[in-house]
């Protein structure tokens, strides 16, 4: 795989999507090389000059006040680290750990930070060979960033702590040792160039937007099987109407489900009937899946902008002879973008589950069986299954709530607002396995439905119902369920029914 280029400026989030799900490898490029040295040796003539600098020369937080002799500086750094690897629970998976190593790789090679060359140069070591740290999900306010969990990041590049070193969990010392990397000493700043930052939480808000793309792709898909099984009409999806809210998530989701739906047989079985509108949660599909995009939208910007800007404090500019403290390191705009994300996605399961309600429904399904069950009352069919979407989007209503909101003050009251960032983060993972759940279950659901016609739906839609089929056969009475729902799951985690979508020739915008 081609290496992918670090300069600290232009990095994508396609680019980290690589990095943490096929470990593509990378290389700091010659331009932030130099500024990395350049700033660098501006901070040793600091330390050279005894000057007065915060988290150079001085403690952290409440002891900015306090004056650190030149003989203990080194031994502040590395207290930094292990006082503040603090975090409990469950640790992040392999594939958050090496978007978050790349992203505080990204800031550090902007060139502001004044690590040394050697110990960034390690850190991507670390990356490349497999090295992860164990990084426990709870400790973050997101105050100066994600202090707590970044510092158990740190631990490992120092040979402490614990890490994944091929599946096998070990000393952070051992891990090393065995990819063969040499632990670092911190020097001058270098403890609060490596914990201070928003890297955990933008680490997740970037994996988590690649998926919610791609959930939303996939809703249209299972949108358009559940209308076409509904025998409902598309002309809601015109572009004459839709054009006229010209909301550029509605019109992306119109022209895909009308794309989805076009020269469907069963459509065509019904072009005479009497239905004129269909309930909200089929005619509004590209006004619900549409607002959701847009929502998606503007967070994706601020993640854009995050994964290539200097977060950590203070910064250090070489060529105008300054060191500033500032606040670059508060979480807030990713915390309200990662808040804005759980509300949204879980709109997408909240109609989803109300099109399952329509086709399960004998009073609004159109003729299909009672929850689709071959032998009504012997069978149950999917009865159960919307139970647990139900269940989903009920936990979703819940998890929406936005931690942004909140601040509990830390530190002496110096860290006095806190944006509670990672908290919104962590949140936004179990909403993000809650709807592509739902999902999964609209499309086991919805090709029950088309099957049961006995019509052909568009070449789209078959090809999306042929790739579950692939997996999961059809109903033709009860049966245990779960394995079919959990394999509906990894299909739509895979994206397999957007690619088979796209095989077919169909663009999904």
């Amino acid at each position: 795989m081609q290496e992918i280029i670090i300069d600290g400026n232009s990095l994508s989030l396609e680019a980290v999507g690589l990095v943490a799900n096929e470990a593509a490898p990378i290389r700091l490029a010659d331009s932030s090389i130099a500024k990395v040295i350049k700033c660098r040796d501006y901070v040793d003539k600091i330390i050279a000059n005894g000057d007065i600098v915060y988290g150079l020369t001085t403690g952290f937080g409440k002891f900015s006040t306090v004056n650190i002799p030149k003989e203990n500086i080194a031994e502040l750094q590395c207290n930094l680290i292990r006082s503040h690897a603090t975090s409990v629970g469950e640790p992040y998976s392999i594939e958050i750990t090496r978007a978050i190593m790349l992203l505080r790789i990204a800031v550090l090679a902007k060139g502001h930070s004044g690590i040394r060359l050697e110990t960034l140069q390690t850190l991507i070591e670390m990356l490349n060979k497999g090295v992860h740290p164990i990084i426990p999900k709870r400790g973050s306010v997101g105050a100066s960033g994600d202090l707590s969990p970044l510092s158990h990041l740190a631990l490992v590049l120092l040979g402490e702590g614990e890490a994944i070193y091929k599946g096998e969990r070990i000393s952070g010392k051992a891990a090393m040792q065995k990819a063969g990397i040499t632990p670092v000493t911190l020097a001058a700043k270098e403890g609060l160039a490596l914990n201070n930052g928003t890297q955990v939480m933008a680490a997740i808000g970037v994996l988590a937007m690649l998926q919610a793309e791609s959930l939303c792709q996939q809703a249209d898909i299972t949108a358009a099987m559940s209308v076409d099984a509904l025998m409902g009409t598309p002309c809601a999806f015109d572009a004459l109407i839709n054009n006229l809210r010209p909301h550029p998530g509605q019109i992306s989701s119109a022209k895909n489900l009308t794309n989805l739906l076009e020269d469907s047989p069963l459509r065509e079985s019904h072009v005479n009937c009497k239905n004129v509108q269909d309930a909200y949660s089929l005619r509004c599909t590209p006004q619900v899946h549409g607002a959701v995009r847009d929502a998606l939208s503007y967070a994706r910007g601020v993640f854009e902008i995050e994964i290539n800007s200097a977060t950590d404090n203070p910064l250090i500019f070489p060529d105008e002879n300054r060191v500033i403290s500032g606040g670059n390191f508060h979480g807030e705009p990713l915390a309200i973008a990662l808040d804005t994300m759980a509300l949204a996605i879980s709109e997408l399961a909240n109609i989803s589950e109300r099109r399952v309600e329509q086709i399960l429904n004998p009073a609004l399904s159109r003729g299909l069986s009672p929850f689709l069950a071959k032998r009504p009352g012997l069978d149950s069919g999917y009865m159960i299954v919307q139970l647990t979407a139900a269940a989903l989007i009920s936990e979703n209503k819940v998890l929406s709530h936005p931690a942004c909101v909140d601040s509990i003050p830390t530190s002496a009251n110096q860290e006095d607002h806190v944006s509670m960032g990672s908290v919104s983060a962590i949140k936004l993972l179990q909403v993000m396995e809650n709807v592509s759940n739902v999902i999964a279950i609209e499309l086991l659901i919805s090709a029950q439905a088309l099957d049961s016609r006995n019509v052909l739906s568009s070449p789209a839609l078959e090809a999306a119902k042929a790739a579950l089929r692939k997996e999961v056969p059809i109903l033709q009475e009860d049966r245990i369920m779960y394995p079919d729902v959990e394999k509906s799951i990894a299909l739509i985690k895979d994206s397999a029914i957007l690619k088979a979508v796209q095989a077919s020739g169909i663009k999904i915008y």
